[in-house]
């Protein structure tokens, strides 16, 4: 028999709106044993079925929701029909840019709460981060193989958030052989990416269609990327015809990439700077020396990792955004990004605006940008919207 949790009474308000999450502070009985990973079904203080979800009891996210459907069966065939579902709304994006890395599943915005996989050419990264994900292992392997009967699969749960569910980090062949280095290409460039010891699954698939609005602005410039990475903005304004781009990441090991991605698009090296350098620092470093640039993209990494920390990362994105606005030629162009998702757009939007003020500049902002389309947002899962970007005209 199923296990099964009540609600306290008017706790049910998010699930009948088909929100995928049930806190801790939600439940008001348990019924029957539980294990983190286990099944569980919801009712209503007064007895009403609500959904099924999977158990996690050390988090304070207690229970994702897995479906909605009372006779819907976790097994092997829902994981396939969620793959197969999320697989196909991307077929279009898919053609249309002729992509070999895409995102295949975006967690709970596909409907498949703590699972993220990526696809880099014949190559799957998984990220199983919840108890519910980490129990059903074997049957999205399964789904995977199904639908990508040619692909090895690797799973990449080395992330902090699995400690919250009970879960040690975890870094595992699954199946096939892994290589090194993998080669994608997206909007006619190409990347080279490590699956293993690359960022989150080994690249950054969401700023996608935002490399090639950046690299718009980027004709006769001189382009300073700041947290480059593996440097694919940079390939993006070189190839769009910058005059030159200057990477600038604290890793030595992601400049070398960022070299090998500008050589295999056959790109100008001349036209291309490689600086080892902390970014809050390099920037006050340029200030103070009078330096200028055309245009300017910011993309750091994540500054919010819970609310009581949102102030400490306003003062972060403030500071970078107002000595990268000092170091702007008249009329230059800011890409500023935030993928904090408890950053709102709105919030940073001002915390730009407050920077230009500090920074004594005016700035128009031209364009907003957001997350790649194979990472939708569900309707109901509005926390799935977490990258935010800017471009601005600083006067």
């Amino acid at each position: 028999m199923t296990s099964s949790v009540v609600l306290h009474p008017q706790r049910e308000k998010s699930l009948l709106r088909r929100h995928p999450w049930v806190f801790a502070s939600a439940i008001d009985k348990q019924n029957g044993k539980l294990r983190a990973g286990d099944t569980v079904e919801i009712f209503s203080s007064e007895g009403k079925w609500l959904a099924k979800g999977a158990w996690s009891p050390q988090s304070q996210i207690q229970i994702r929701v897995w479906s909605f459907d009372q006779q819907e069966v976790i097994d092997n065939g829902f994981f396939l029909r969620r793959i197969e579902s999320a697989l196909a709304g991307r077929q279009a994006l898919i053609a249309r840019h002729g992509l070999t890395g895409f995102r295949v599943v975006a967690a709970e915005s596909d409907r498949l709460p703590g699972v993220t996989i990526d696809k880099y050419d014949n190559v799957l990264v998984c990220q199983l981060l919840s108890a519910g994900a980490d129990r059903h292992r074997s049957k999205i392997v399964w789904a995977l193989q199904k639908c990508f009967p040619d692909c090895a699969i690797l799973e990449r749960s080395d992330v902090a958030v699995r400690t919250k569910e009970g879960l040690e980090p975890l870094v595992q062949e699954l199946t096939g052989e892994i290589p090194e280095q993998v080669c994608i290409e997206e909007n006619g460039i190409k990347v080279l990416l490590d699956p293993r010891q690359g960022h989150k699954t080994g690249f950054y698939l969401d700023q996608r269609e935002n490399r090639a609005i950046a690299a718009s602005y980027a004709r006769d410039k001189t382009v300073l990327n700041c947290f480059s990475y593996t440097g694919t903005f940079a390939s993006y304004a070189l190839a769009a015809g910058a005059a030159k781009v200057i990477n600038m990441d604290v890793s030595e090991d992601a400049l070398q990439m960022a070299r090998r991605n500008l050589e295999i698009n056959q790109l100008d090296l001349s036209k291309a700077e490689f600086v080892k350098a902390d970014v809050f620092q390099a920037l006050r470093d340029y200030a103070e020396q009078g330096r200028r640039f055309d245009q300017i993209i910011l993309d750091p990494p994540k500054f919010v990792d819970s609310k009581a920390g949102l102030n400490r990362a306003c003062r972060g994105y403030k500071d970078i955004n107002m000595y990268a606005m000092q170091l702007l030629e008249q009329g230059g162009i800011l890409c500023t990004f935030s993928c904090s998702g408890l950053m709102p757009q709105e919030l940073f939007h001002k915390v730009v605006a407050d920077a230009a003020l500090d920074a004594g500049r005016e700035v128009q902002f031209l364009e907003r940008l957001s997350q790649a389309a194979d990472h939708p947002v569900a309707s109901t899962y509005p926390e799935g919207y977490y990258l935010k970007g800017l471009v601005c005209r600083v006067l």
